[in-house]
């Protein structure tokens, strides 16, 4: 059985969150283990925006997802760490990640982490297909504000 390791924000799910999943764990075969790391809420806000989502409750969905088998908070300090205490087979990357990808294989094997390294092209094309679009469309809406008050 190989572990398929994908890695993300998870921010606001849309169908690309669960295309990219499928993807990914096919990566590994009929009987894969797919493992998501859900990047920290310091790491979104360094490398994205601010997350509208906590990490926790990003979690808590990522594990409710079907192809996913186990999900885990990545580390603040060290984006290996995680990928050293999982030792997956392959690490799947998304198609809308900006990692250098020779950059990256070559930052693993500087530190003996034997794993390959598969990004995902394809897309899930759809008219809210980021996080930032549903955000902006969000932004764009009224609401009335009674909606709110009959709520928990």
């Amino acid at each position: 059985m190989k572990t398929v390791m994908a890695t993300g924000t998870f921010d606001i799910i849309h169908p690309g969150h669960g295309y990219y999943l499928e993807e990914a764990k096919k990566l590994g075969g009929e009987d894969a283990r797919l493992v998501v790391v859900i990047a920290r809420d310091s790491t979104v806000r360094a490398r994205k925006r601010v997350p509208v989502v906590g990490e926790n409750q990003r979690l808590e969905v990522v594990k409710m997802l079907k192809p996913v088998d186990e999900a885990y908070l990545g580390h603040t300090d060290d984006m290996f760490k995680i990928v050293e205490e999982i030792k997956p087979d392959i690490i799947v990357i998304g198609p809308d990640q900006d990692f250098d990808l020779r950059k990256l294989k070559e930052q693993l094997k500087e530190r003996n982490i034997n794993v390959e390294v598969i990004k995902v092209t394809k897309y899930k094309k759809s008219p809210l297909d980021s996080s930032c679009k549903i955000i902006k469309k969000i932004k764009e809406m009224e609401f009335d504000e009674k909606i709110f008050k009959n709520g928990p």
